[in-house]
């Protein structure tokens, strides 16, 4: 099993392209080699291969919480399933991950929602469809500071406040009110159901 999140920029046509194209590039660098991992296309569209399915979320956010931090955001759908052809890009490669993505991408924007997964699991889509929309009541308003705290924190989960405080060039008291602002503690729970939940459908 695999992972594949399709995206694109909210609002796109209101932003200096080349500006959020070139940081989008950027955000997606950490997740393989492009074209084969990752792409964008059409503009301000994008897909990215997850190759372990129970990273997808929190890749997801990370790339959430990057964009926000550079006030922006992306429509994002994480599709579950096999990859059954291989291309050279990542957009011309095919399986039921590739479906599923694609399939529910095309309905988020009808539903108004910035975020959603499909495993195939009805009952576990369902339950963490709703979980994702709890979240997103917060997360589609993370301010800079908070996204940027939230990207920092995910790419750097062994480090202490005083730490990432050290990384963000602000002190500890700081990291800690801005940590609570960014309900980066739910985040962090959901995070970590939505891998136990994803290791048992892996493991059926």
């Amino acid at each position: 099993m695999i992972s594949v999140i399709t995206g694109d920029i909210i609002g796109s046509r209101q932003q200096k392209s080349k500006h959020w194209v070139e940081d989008l590039k950027k955000i997606l660098l950490a997740f393989g080699e492009m074209p084969s991992d990752w792409e964008v296309y059409r503009g301000d569209e994008f897909q990215v291969e997850i190759k372990n399915p129970e990273e997808a979320l929190l890749a997801a956010i990370l790339i959430k919480a990057h964009l926000r931090a550079i006030k922006s955001d992306a429509r994002m759908s994480i599709g579950f399933g096999d990859k059954t052809h291989h291309a050279e890009k990542i957009s011309e490669s095919n399986g039921t991950a590739f479906i599923n993505s694609g399939e529910l991408f095309e309905t988020l924007k009808k539903q108004k929602l910035t975020l959603a997964m499909r495993t195939g699991d009805i009952i576990l889509d369902e339950k963490m469809n709703l979980m994702l929309r709890l979240a997103l009541t917060f997360m589609d308003s993370w301010l800079v500071q908070s996204a940027e705290f939230v990207a920092v924190a995910i790419e750097n989960p062994t480090l202490s406040q005083e730490e990432l405080g050290q990384k963000l060039g602000i002190n500890q008291a700081a990291v800690s009110r801005r940590q609570k602002r960014a309900q980066f503690d739910l985040v962090i729970n959901l995070d970590r159901y939505f891998r136990t939940q994803i290791k048992q459908l892996t493991t059926l």
